[in-house]
This record gives structure tokens, C-alpha cells and sequence, in this order.
């Protein structure tokens, strides 16, 4: 065994992995204790915290953040409408600050000077934990073992992880048959690698847990709070069921949304370490909670503001995606974007059908919609006239 080189606090997920990882880190020295975020993911808990100890952590933490995850990272991208490369509702990218955020907590409070985590040296997520991690603890040192030759010259894929893991007895979700990745949170769940790399393969869905139904369920009232627009409740009209509080409402949207196959998609996207990717994602809730609040913010919010919104909710969701939540600039855009929904509550009435969201109708107290000045059969208070002089002006050029 090597000599202790001190302590070190690995973000742990339980799967090939990072329980690969935990023993390697143990093989290397380290003393390490296990953190292990509950953000909403189907999972054993306490499963997960047994065969962290017998894998050999010292310590395990596992912490409830869902509710903070919904509130404080979920809210803001509902508020900025953020969608990366058009499509995608950033799952990933909103866990990724939030579950770093409590192992930088855990690394203090056990006086460890490092944090490890799984994630590879091509993807997205070695550049939003990390930069999470140095921003909010400038001192702590990380460990990224698909970084370090020694590691992913030993491992060069799964297959090599997979022999390590049955050699040491580390007991895996993953096996040949099904060897793609699936990372899952309140928000999204996500289907990468394997036979997925392959852009011309087609997925049949046959991993994914969401179906599509042919039957119509109605979603009235989402309501946006006065002070800033954020989902504050949701109606079945269909049964009369509400939901209020932040966490209890997405995940009943979830459960809602993916029996009827709303937000599926595969797309290919632009990674910010410069390579394209493929990736299958599953964002029920945040698909409805996009359309509605998009509807809503339309019609209260004025036409010049709107503008200079939709240009920032686009830098900040590059920002979110490129794993800069924690950055000055990322803070002072969601501080502009708060501002900007102070006027935006109304409620809008929706339907979801065979995978699509369906606008029905809406209102608000703070609604910019004048319905006898834009009425065909009234004059109201404009004269038709002056249409005029305000075509010609802009025909001069």
C-alpha cells in the first residue's frame, strides 16, 4: 500500500466508474471519503452507502439537494428560457455546479485538500465541477484520474474497467449489453457513449424510461409568482390534482410529462473542449415549464426588453453549459434576468399530447395585450391612418 498522501473527497455515483475510482484512489494512497448527491435520480441510497464502505471510503456522505437544485440552479434557466444550440434544455449542465457546490462543503468541514471526480478528459463535465470547485474554494487541489496518464493508459475504455472491476469485486450497473452511459437527475436524463457514439445509429428507446401515450392529459394554471416569475403551481384540470411547493410540482410535471414522451430528443452538439458529441436526452418537466413560461413572458413582458432578454439568456446558457455558473459574468446575467421578470406572472393554460406541449390560453394581472386595440371589428384607441407616414418612413431606404 502506499504511503497516505492525505484525504480526499470523491464525487461518487456508484456506478462503473467512480467505484473503479474510489479503489484506484485507495491503490494510490489516498484516504477517501465517498459524497454521493441525491438530485433526483432513481437510486438506492443505502445500497450505495454500503458498497461505498465496503469498497473501502472511510466515510460517506450522501445529501439530499434536489430541493436546492430546483430552486436555485432549475428556476433561473426556467427564468432565461436557456436552451443551448437551440435544443438542449442543459440537463447536466445545471447539476453540475450544484453537486459541486456541497462537495467543496464536505472537502472543508473534513480538512481534505482534494476532491475527485469521474468525469472524462473529452467531455463537459472536468470543466464544470472544477471551475465550480475553484471558484468557491480557490485553495483545494483535484484529482482527475481520466486525466492522469497513469489511469487511462491502464484503462483505455470501459472493457478495461470492467475487467478491473471483477477483479476486485466491485459489483456494476453496466455490462457488454448495454454499454452506454446514463446520467439522471430531477431534470433530465441523459444517454451517451457506446453504441450511441455511432450518429447513424437510430435509438429505439429501448433504455429510455419515458413512453409515448396516445392519450390527452390537460395542465392548466401554472401561475408565476409576482416578485420573479417562477412556477408557483400547476392544475390537472383533468382531475383536479395541485401540486405547489417547488420540488413536490417538478416532479409531479416529470411524471406527467414523460408518460406522454414530452421532451425526447438526439441531437448532436458543439462540447466546449471542441469536439461534437451525440446525445440522447430526456427533460420532461423543464420541456413544459420552457413553453409555459415562455408564453407568459410574452405576453407581459415589453417588446425592447424582450430583445435584450433573449440576447442574454443566450450568453448565459453558453455560460451554464461551459460550466461557468459560478463566474462573475454568469452571476451578474441571472441578476439582469431576475430583474427583467419582475413583471412576467400570469397563468397559462396547456395540454400535452404524444410528446408535444400544447399553448391552450393564458392570463395575467400584468398582461400588455390589449385585445380592443388589436380587435379587427373595434377602432380602440388607434387611427389607422397614421399606418401611412409609418410605411413610407421605413420605405425611404
Amino acid at each position: 500500500m502506499a504511503q497516505s498522501k492525505g484525504t480526499v473527497v470523491l464525487a461518487y455515483s456508484g456506478g462503473l466508474d467512480t467505484s473503479c475510482i474510489l479503489v484506484w484512489l485507495k491503490e494510490q494512497g489516498y484516504d477517501v471519503v465517498a459524497y454521493m448527491a441525491n438530485i433526483g435520480q432513481k437510486e438506492d441510497f443505502e445500497a450505495a452507502r454500503k458498497k461505498a464502505l465496503a469498497l473501502g471510503a472511510k466515510k460517506v456522505y450522501i445529501e439530499d439537494v434536489s430541493r436546492e437544485f430546483v430552486e436555485e440552479f432549475i428556476w433561473p434557466a426556467v427564468q432565461a428560457n436557456a436552451l443551448y444550440e437551440d435544443r438542449y434544455l442543459l440537463g447536466t449542465a445545471l447539476a453540475r455546479p450544484c453537486i459541486a457546490r456541497k462537495l467543496v462543503e464536505i472537502a472543508r468541514r473534513e480538512g481534505a485538500q482534494y476532491v475527485a471526480h469521474g468525469a472524462t478528459g473529452k467531455g463537459n463535465d472536468q470543466v464544470r465541477f472544477e471551475l465550480s470547485c475553484y471558484a468557491l474554494y480557490p485553495k483545494i487541489k483535484v484529482v482527475a484520474p481520466w486525466r492522469l496518464p497513469e489511469f487511462y493508459q491502464r484503462f483505455p475504455g470501459r472493457p478495461e474497467l470492467m475487467d478491473y472491476a471483477k477483479k476486485h469485486g466491485i459489483p456494476v450497473p453496466v455490462t457488454p449489453q448495454t454499454p452506454w452511459s446514463m446520467d439522471e437527475n430531477l431534470m433530465h436524463i441523459s444517454y451517451e457513449a457506446g453504441i450511441l457514439e455511432n450518429p447513424k445509429v437510430i435509438d429505439h428507446g429501448s433504455h429510455g424510461a419515458g413512453g409515448v401515450s396516445c392519450i390527452r392529459s390537460l395542465i392548466g394554471n401554472f401561475t408565476a409568482g409576482p416578485s420573479v416569475c417562477v412556477p408557483v403551481k400547476v392544475t390537472n384540470t383533468g382531475d383536479g390534482a395541485t401540486r405547489s411547493s417547488a420540488l413536490e410540482l417538478f416532479v409531479y410535471l416529470n411524471d406527467i410529462a414523460g408518460k406522454h414522451g414530452v421532451g425526447r430528443i438526439d441531437i448532436v452538439e458543439n462540447r466546449f473542449v471542441g469536439m461534437k458529441s451525440r446525445g440522447i436526452y430526456e427533460t420532461p418537466a423543464g420541456t413544459i415549464l420552457y413553453h409555459a413560461h415562455l408564453d407568459v413572458e410574452a405576453f407581459t413582458m415589453d417588446r425592447e426588453v424582450r430583445k435584450i432578454k433573449q440576447g442574454l439568456s443566450l450568453k448565459f446558457s453558453e455560460l451554464v453549459y461551459n460550466g461557468f455558473w459560478h463566474s462573475p459574468e454568469c452571476e451578474f446575467l441571472r441578476e439582469c434576468i431576475r430583474r427583467s421578470q419582475e413583471p412576467v406572472v400570469g397563468t397559462v393554460r396547456l395540454s400535452v399530447f404524444k410528446g408535444q406541449v400544447y399553448i391552450l390560453g393564458r392570463e395575467s394581472p400584468r398582461s400588455l395585450y390589449n385585445e380592443e386595440l388589436v380587435s379587427m371589428n373595434v377602432q380602440g384607441d388607434y387611427e389607422p391612418a397614421d399606418a401611412t407616414g409609418f410605411i413610407n418612413i421605413n420605405s425611404l431606404r
